[in-house]
């Protein structure tokens, strides 16, 4: 069996390192992929610092990654040795991706366009969904909003000229957020960030840029003024800290949603059990049963909307020494010393 470099979490709460590891086999319905570029994310330091998710180890993290198709399944039709595609990668070893090749199941890959770039591509396949499987899952089981799809009926006219709050619209899913709210024709598009983003944050569709330094209670007031009376029935909160979730709640509209990131801290003295407001913790994993179908109507429709513009992926910043720049990354995500930036590697340049 070929080898390949990865990094590795050797014990829990261990520290990361470069080792040699087997090249997996595809299955029937997967691809082996290249990977040519990978993103990192903040599940990845807090992995490593809190011991969470992992049940076995030695453990490889990874969740985004972009690259070339280097062997087909028997039962793939959708993809050919040589595509260019985008993946999520999932809670095994086999299928992570920060290591240089890595498995990728056919039905929830990402066609990548000519006019993206692979360190592009690696941005977008965690943190979209994150945002999108929040908004549109009709499964039962979904954690979601439950509402229409722009590809589904009224998806593109239900919310038009209905203000939408994004808090942390800088971050990653925060610029997805802005994104899939334009598209849904939400308006106002209101967003919390550092002042030195609101021009990228305004060429993705954000109307208004608040400084996320003000008081809260300042915050809550420009939201109402420039909603100017509409009631802000939709409110994501990217952070979901405790402070920004109870901003995010005040702000909401009776009978609104609220999606967050993070275990709902809402305290129990500032809900209002009558006031129908609707808390949505999302879990983003395409590999989920209950996001799977979605996903693959995502993938469909994603090569198409980043070709035309319709999505635009996050800034990236592509770090030195391949899979060994990556601990480095993940501190300064640690220390939030990252905005309005992708962090991606190419694992092929590890030494």
């Amino acid at each position: 069996m070929p080898s390949q470099k990865s990094l590795v979490l050797p014990v829990k709460q261990g520290d990361w390192e470069v080792q040699v590891t087997d090249v997996p086999t595809p299955a029937s319905q997967e691809v082996l992929v290249k990977i040519i570029a990978t993103a990192l994310n903040p599940l990845d330091w807090k992995i490593q610092t809190y011991g969470i998710f992992v049940q076995s180890y030695p453990f490889i993290s990874g969740s985004d990654a972009a690259g070339i198709v280097e062997e087909v399944g028997s039962a793939v039709k959708s993809l050919a040795k040589g595509d260019k595609i985008a993946f999520q990668g999932n809670f095994d070893n086999a299928h992570a991706t920060f290591q240089q090749y890595c498995l990728a199941s056919a039905d929830v890959a990402i066609k990548i366009p000519e006019n993206i770039s692979f360190d592009q591509a690696a941005s977008i396949p965690l943190t979209f969904a994150t945002v999108a499987t929040g908004l549109w899952g009709h499964h039962p089981e979904a954690k979601s909003a439950k509402w229409p799809a722009p590809w589904e009926q009224d998806g593109t006219t239900r919310f038009a000229g209905k203000p939408a709050f994004i808090l942390g619209g800088s971050s990653s899913v925060g610029q997805y957020a802005i994104q899939l709210a334009k598209l849904s024709g939400h308006s106002p598009i209101i967003t919390t960030a550092s002042m030195r983003n609101e021009a990228l944050l305004k060429s993705l569709g954000a109307t208004h840029v608040i400084d996320r330094s003000l008081p809260p209670a300042d915050v809550l007031q420009e939201v109402r003024d420039i909603a100017d009376g509409k009631p802000v029935e939709y409110v994501y909160d990217t952070i979901s800290e405790k402070d920004t979730q109870v901003l995010a709640y005040e702000a909401l509209a009776p009978g609104g949603t609220l999606l967050l990131v993070q275990t709902v801290s809402i305290p129990e003295d500032k809900k209002v059990k009558t006031d129908g407001k609707r808390v949505i913790q999302v879990f983003g994993s395409m590999y989920s049963p209950s996001n799977r179908k979605l996903a693959g109507e995502l993938c469909s429709h994603l090569e198409g909307w980043l070709r035309t513009g319709v999505v635009v992926p996050n800034r990236v910043e592509v770090l030195p020494k391949g899979l060994a720049g990556i601990p480095e990354g993940l501190e300064r995500l640690k220390q939030g010393k990252v905005s309005g930036m992708k962090l991606v590697v190419r694992p092929h340049e590890t030494l």
